[in-house]
């Protein structure tokens, strides 16, 4: 089949663009508001952009709380989403008022960063602390803007119990990541393929 993205007129039960678009890490975004209130919230556009230096982006569909937290503050933490906590994450995800914090309403327990304000989330075994770059609005013309965050990475969390022979082994992370509809999947099967030369 073949149909006009624009148009999006494709026949089928529901959109298939992220389904197309996929797997996709999740960036589960902590962020503190101007007030101290501890955000937590899942964002399936989500990715590092850069090595040199170290930048992350995540996409926002709307300027939602993790926005206008980290243009308050300037920080974030982006904590890894795992099978084990599948389920804490999807709760993170409710609509909830500005002034609940999503951590405890999900039943996470919160570890001090070390570079910047907001808490990582304590059981993932991954975090990367971040300090705010710049915010590209997307205006399209028939949709909602969407706010695309990034920020530089000054630190980096990784528990030592995934770290196998000085790498880190992401089979024993199993991080989950975002299909489209309401799927998901998860890494636990990594294979190598070397660059020819």
């Amino acid at each position: 089949m073949f149909y006009d993205a624009t148009n999006n007129v494709h026949g089928l039960k529901h959109d298939p663009f992220k389904q197309l678009v996929a797997p996709r890490p999740i960036g589960w975004i902590s962020s503190l508001s101007a007030d101290g209130v501890v955000n937590l919230a899942p964002y399936s556009f989500f990715n590092g952009v850069s090595t040199t230096p170290h930048v992350v982006m995540f996409a926002s569909g709307g300027r939602k709380d993790s926005v206008e937290n980290i243009e308050a503050t300037g920080e974030f933490v982006c904590n890894m989403a795992t099978w084990a906590l599948r389920e804490e994450m999807n709760l993170s995800s409710a609509i909830l008022p500005p002034e609940v914090d999503e951590m405890d309403y999900a039943g996470l327990e919160k570890a001090p960063s070390r570079l910047v304000k907001p808490p990582r989330v304590a059981a993932s075994p991954v975090a990367l602390e971040c300090t705010y770059l710049q915010t590209v609005e997307l205006a399209p013309s028939n949709g909602e803007p969407n706010f695309v965050v990034f920020g530089t990475v000054v630190g980096i969390f990784i528990d030592d119990s995934v770290i196998d022979d000085g790498m880190v082994d992401i089979t024993r992370i199993k991080p989950i990541a975002r299909l489209g509809y309401h799927d998901y999947t998860v890494v636990d099967e990594p294979f190598t393929m070397k660059r020819p030369e």
